[in-house]
């Protein structure tokens, strides 16, 4: 038994809620294979931590994926909610729709094998990264929803698509080719999909580049680099836990950095609250040039140790928006990116699967690795308190629409208080954003109005967060 799970179980909590990070703080000679004695130079410390890099990997891939071989089980009696939209299963066309969809959206998950980690010898991210990987998806989402036209989803079948569960044998070797010996997927409209056809698409090739964004290499704009470099500031640095607030600043800060998104920007609440007038002074431009479109993110504590189920319903409202672009969440320890629902379960893409890292720098590098077919869901109730919740608004318009529709469903809480509100004015300019280091005896304080309560946040995903 390792020592996180021995000290889990001490501590009454399930060792599958608990972080890998004590891998990356073992000596070379304690993950790695008995090795000579004898020093054989730079090459030999670079092999063991290579070897170590896929041990921790094969580890936390044993860990994770072996967890999701069963696939979610969906009832054709009640709507699936996902991004706004609704599909009703019970319909072969509705349920191809929603595979369809599901299939498009951008999925982020491990890697292992790229540019070692500023400052570190780490070659992966696997067993640390997840908070930031569901951070990328949440992103990815809105650029999307930024770039692409209303409704895009990609041209490929899902029947295309890679996933965790399927066999090496199987797999595609690009997300639009499946070899010379895999049957045609039969087509409605009765025509091939060939990748040149594809390429020949200005929304696939949009697709593509954003996919490479994220890619995990130094420069790619959100790749986990990137990431990582900018969570520095915040105190954090490779192998450590990102708790969804830290990871919202960072993505703030990703993209002010980018060259390629000047027409987008990102707003962090403040204290559970959206504050208009920073909203409006982040979107302006010179006249006679549009507002500039922009995600907002709020990170949120629903409850102490566990959710408060008084919050659930008001979290399926804000997930039947269509502004929403879903949820940085998880268990505790296990970040998830929600995107939907069915009923009392919340739909998620799972990072938790270490694949190797795609050469972004050939011509038609494979999308496949960047897309999943197959949608899980737990049960509300499992749900970590702390998260992040994330939206987007086109322009001025659907800015004063979201403003609206957000308030409307968080009215649907049953808690006294709202889940986070939008506020005339502007915050503390002064308050520099991500870089509270929180208190050591895992207590937040959580005030709303003239009443203040402590509560124990030891076991969640996320240090601190204020309400």
């Amino acid at each position: 038994m390792n020592p996180s799970a021995a000290s889990a179980r001490s501590e009454g909590r399930s060792p599958e809620d608990e972080p890998m990070d004590g891998w990356f703080f073992l000596s070379s000679d304690s993950a790695s294979p008995s090795v000579p004695e004898v020093s054989r130079g730079n090459q030999e410390t670079e092999d063991r931590g290579q070897l170590k890099s896929k041990l921790i990997s094969a580890w936390n891939s044993v860990k994770y994926g072996w967890s999701l071989k069963q696939r979610s089980k969906f009832s054709k009696s009640s709507a699936v909610i996902m991004f706004g939209q609704s599909y009703e299963l019970r319909d072969h066309d509705e349920r191809e729709r929603f595979r369809r969809s599901f299939a498009s959206r951008l999925w982020l998950t491990y890697r292992r094998g790229f540019p070692q980690l500023a400052g570190c010898s780490l070659t992966t991210d696997s067993g640390w990264g997840c908070v930031l990987r569901t951070g990328q998806m949440l992103l990815a989402q809105g650029l999307l929803l930024h770039l692409m036209p209303p409704g895009w989803t990609w041209s490929v079948s899902p029947h295309a698509v890679k996933d965790d569960m399927d066999l090496p044998a199987v797999r595609p070797t690009d997300g639009a080719e499946r070899g010379p010996d895999a049957k045609e997927e039969p087509s409605k409209r009765g025509r091939k999909l060939s990748l040149g056809s594809l390429l020949d698409r200005p929304m696939e090739a949009t697709h593509r580049r954003v996919a490479s964004w994220f890619a995990d290499h130094p420069t790619a704009p959100f790749g986990i680099h990137q990431l990582v470099e900018l969570g520095e500031s915040s105190g954090k640095k490779a192998g450590d836990w990102y708790g969804p607030s830290i990871a919202a600043h960072i993505l703030r800060k990703a993209v002010a950095a980018s060259a390629d998104l000047p027409n987008l920007v990102v707003y962090v609440a403040q204290d559970c609250t959206i504050y208009l007038e920073d909203v409006k002074r982040l979107c302006e431009q010179p006249f006679p040039q549009p507002r500039k479109s922009v995600i907002i993110l709020v990170p949120v504590r629903l409850g102490g140790q566990d959710l408060n189920p008084s919050y659930i319903t008001c979290v399926k409202e804000l997930l039947t928006l269509p502004c929403c672009i879903g949820i940085i969440g998880g268990k505790p320890k296990h970040s998830l990116f929600f995107v939907g629902f069915q009923d009392d379960h919340v739909l998620y893409l799972d990072p938790h699967y270490c694949q190797p890292t795609v050469d972004i720098t050939k011509e038609h590098f494979p999308l496949e690795s960047f897309h999943c077919k197959y949608p899980r869901k737990m049960s509300f109730s499992r749900m970590d308190p702390s998260c992040t919740i994330g939206f987007y608004a086109k322009g001025q318009n659907d800015f004063e629409s979201l403003c609206t529709a957000v308030n409307e469903a968080l009215t649907t809480s049953a808690e006294k208080y709202p889940m986070f509100i939008f506020a005339e004015g502007k915050g503390q300019e002064e308050e520099e954003e991500g870089t509270y280091t929180p208190p050591n005896n895992n207590i937040a304080y959580i005030q709303r109005k003239s009443q203040r309560r402590r509560v124990d946040t030891s076991g969640s995903m996320d240090e601190f967060v204020l309400l």
